[in-house]
């Protein structure tokens, strides 16, 4: 039986087009039943309409606070039947309640090798940083921004010639590798937490994406 996956969005959604494009294999484990996105008219959600995926909005502005928000998305969410939720460029800080009810069964994916470079502008950071390697991570989500076991990551090499844009470009394109075998994984029940640290039942190498370019 196939897993059934939220996926929150707040903009054009490319991580999302990766997660639906796994999932129409009928080999994947998991479906995409449900989109939420808390801004009106984003591309994301064209995504879902041509996938013919189930969306909805819920406006983050209609709510007073991130609370009553993260309980309507809740009560959406649960409403669906959605055992794993994925964060796929969702632009919203999510409260502590909504993380602990999600705990263990909701993703994201970040433009960095956590630890490194939490938060926002990874790609410039990274140049300023002067590091050789940088990627993207997909971890699951607790409560603390950015933080979580570490289930996936893709590392790019730094070129030297590299503008935050051409990184940017670069991870990206291992950003939609690295999520649906994080997802795949979770769908397969291969992912235990022990501590901070996620165990992965793969093949060696298989949670580690290396490109040369």
């Amino acid at each position: 039986m196939k897993k059934k996956v939220g996926v929150l969005v707040s903009g054009r959604g490319s991580n999302l087009q990766a997660l639906l494009d796994a999932a129409a294999d009928p080999d994947y484990p998991a479906e995409i039943a449900l989109v939420i996105s808390n801004i009106p008219d984003v591309y994301a959600l064209q995504r879902a309409a041509t996938a013919g995926v189930p969306a909805v909005v819920i406006p983050h502005k209609d709510f007073g606070s991130r609370e009553e928000f993260d309980a309507a998305m809740h009560m959406v969410l649960e409403a669906a039947g959605i055992e794993i939720v994925c964060l796929a460029g969702f632009m919203r800080l999510l409260s502590p309640g909504f993380a602990k009810a999600w705990e263990g069964r909701m993703i994201n994916i970040h433009p960095s090798l956590l630890p490194s470079f939490k938060g926002l502008h990874t790609h410039q950071r990274a140049l300023e940083a002067g590091v050789k390697l940088h990627g993207c991570t997909v971890h699951l989500v607790t409560a603390e921004l950015d933080d979580g076991p570490i289930l996936v990551q893709a590392a790019v090499p730094v070129l030297k010639d590299d503008t935050a844009d051409t990184l940017a470009a670069r991870v990206l394109k291992q950003e939609h590798k690295a999520y649906p075998l994080a997802l795949k994984l979770m769908a397969e029940d291969k992912v235990t937490v022990d501590g901070n640290r996620a165990r992965v039942d793969a093949p060696a190498g298989g949670t580690l994406i290396n490109p040369k370019s």
